[in-house]
């Protein structure tokens, strides 16, 4: 999978895959992401990329031709099965939009500034439009390494224990369940019983019910997305 992010901070994205999963997938050659800085394509000697919005009030539009320029020459070296923009009117992202993008090979992730991007980018290049939260970030660059982080470590190969990332919490509109590790016993807190039993049915037959008690006190949406579908 190969992921391109074109951002005006490009630092603020060199912690996040330089690191941890991130960092083992493109070792492998499982992954890897490109970042591109927008202010390179932008017009003269201070590199504009901005400008005020038609109609007056505040706050500054990321112009049309430094992206559509950045754009035109990364599509013209491969196909992109989707170009996103992050912004905070974009769809919910959740688990089960970062397991179709895992089935991608080449995406393109937009981040947003000051008062957005031209609506003509939107309209005419855009694929998807993502948010990852009801809440507002000075920029995309955070989200686009949240989407980025939960699509790679989905590809095979990535994790060690290839079937982790199916236990996670939301893949089956579940919250996960409790988890011990040693000691059994500490402080007179003890772990449940069953996961000492060596009795691997009745093990995930106990999984199975905390994770949905605790689905059903902590997140009654997805309970009731759960049992609304039928499951």
């Amino acid at each position: 999978m190969r992921i391109d992010i074109i951002t005006l901070l490009p630092g603020l994205l060199e912690g996040p895959f330089s690191d941890s999963i991130l960092k083992r997938a493109a070792d492998k050659g499982l992954a890897e992401v490109h970042v591109h800085n927008l202010r390179e394509y932008g017009f003269g000697k201070h590199r504009q990329v901005d400008d005020y919005q038609f109609g007056g009030g505040a706050g500054m539009v990321i112009m049309i031709e430094p992206v559509e320029k950045l754009l035109d020459e990364l599509k013209a070296e491969r196909d992109y099965d989707e170009v996103i923009f992050v912004t905070p009117d974009g769809d919910l992202f959740d688990q089960s939009t970062a397991n179709a993008l895992s089935l991608k090979e080449n995406i393109i992730i937009l981040c947003g500034h000051y008062k957005g991007i031209d609506q003509r980018i939107r309209d005419h290049y855009i694929t998807k439009e993502i948010s990852i939260g009801d809440y507002v970030l000075s920029g995309g660059e955070l989200a686009a390494a949240v989407i980025s982080d939960a699509v790679i470590r989905l590809l095979p190969g990535v994790l060690n224990d290839e079937t982790s990332a199916l236990t996670d919490s939301f893949q089956d509109d579940l919250l996960a369940p409790p988890v011990y590790t040693r000691p059994s016993e500490h402080k007179g807190w003890k772990v449940p019983e069953v996961l000492l039993s060596g009795n691997f049915k009745a093990i995930d037959e106990w999984r199975q019910s905390e994770a949905e008690k605790r689905t059903k006190e902590r997140r009654p949406n997805l309970w009731n997305k759960k049992t609304s579908s039928g499951e």
